[in-house]
Parts: structure tokens; sequence; C-alpha cells
């Protein structure tokens, strides 16, 4: 199998077609992104980093973690479906690339962005998103936790949104009976 093969790019005149038409749509869907407001598009691509941070924190996204994210991308930021599958992508590839050194700016950008009330919201959803495959580990709360800290909200903000997740805490829920201690 060649190398382009494998990283999807096959010569035969279908896959290039078809490659090309999936290229048409992508510059088609950023181009529209280019038009968001410089506010709004800046406020959508930290929301999705810090979501993207939180899902990231365990070293794994899951297929359940993206999907939320994207869901909330869309409502929270207003975007189309197609938009926000995009943005996610982009915020997870930065994340991974350059979380640690990115995590503590783009969280001051959206304190700066960001009222009380879409800070707190923010909040909310990094525990939806961590609750999406139905447990949310220490190292998930310990993050959004520190991102808390970070929006300069307070500590009993934090406890109160995660008491409303309290079913999802890994921390609370009893051993696993197929693990070996």
């Amino acid at each position: 199998m060649s190398i382009l093969k494998m990283l999807g790019f096959d010569s035969s005149g279908t896959d290039r077609a078809r490659n090309e038409a999936d290229r048409d749509t992508v510059r088609k869907i950023v181009n529209e992104l280019d038009h968001l407001p410089a506010d709004h598009a800046r406020f959508v691509a930290t929301f999705a980093f810090i979501l993207s941070r939180v899902a990231h924190a365990d070293l794994q996204i899951s297929e359940d973690e993206t999907g939320s994210m994207e869901r909330l991308v869309v409502e929270k930021g207003g975007l189309p479906e197609e938009q926000a599958m995009i943005v996610v992508q982009m915020a997870k590839t930065q994340n991974l690339l350059f979380g640690g050194t990115d995590n503590f700016s783009v969280t001051k950008e959206f304190k700066k962005l960001s009222t009380r009330e879409q800070k707190l919201a923010l909040l909310r959803c990094l525990f939806a998103v961590s609750a999406s495959d139905d447990s949310i580990s220490t190292v998930e709360s310990n993050e959004i936790r520190q991102i808390t800290e970070e929006l300069g909200l307070d500590r009993s903000d934090f406890t109160d949104l995660r008491t409303e997740f309290r079913d999802h805490l890994a921390v609370l829920k009893p051993p696993s009976p197929d693990k070996k201690d």
C-alpha cells in the first residue's frame, strides 16, 4: 500500500473527485467562519478550546466527549453543525499540540470576553463534556477546578456545579467488580 493511499489520497478518479468535493466543502465552511464577527469568533474558539482542554485532561478524548463538544458549540456558539464540527476538531488539535502552553492564555482570553453568566455556563458545559462518558475522572474534575480559578470564579461556584454532576463523579462510584486490586 502506498503512503498516499494510507493517508487517504488514492489516485483513482473517483477518490480524487470525492477528495476535491470534501476540500470544497471544508473551504466553504472555513470561509463562513471567516465571516463571523471577530469577537464572536474569538469567543467560540476559546470556548471550544477550553472544552477540549477538559476532555483531554485524562489524555484521551472519547467520541462521546467530541459529540458533546460539538453539540455545545452549536448551542452556546450559535454555529451550524458543520462549522461546529470543524471548530471542535481544530480546538482538539490545538489542544493536543499546544495545550500545556496555551491553556492559561486561552482561559485568560475567555475571561476577558465573557460575563459571569457565560463563565458559569462554560463550567456547566465542562462538567457536561466530562460526564458524557458517564464518569467524571478526578483529573477532569481537578482541571475544571483549575479553570474555575483562572476565570476568577469562586470555589463555591465550582462546588455548586460539581454537586449537580455528583452521580457522574468517578470518585463517588463503587469500584467496578471486574477491577482487580
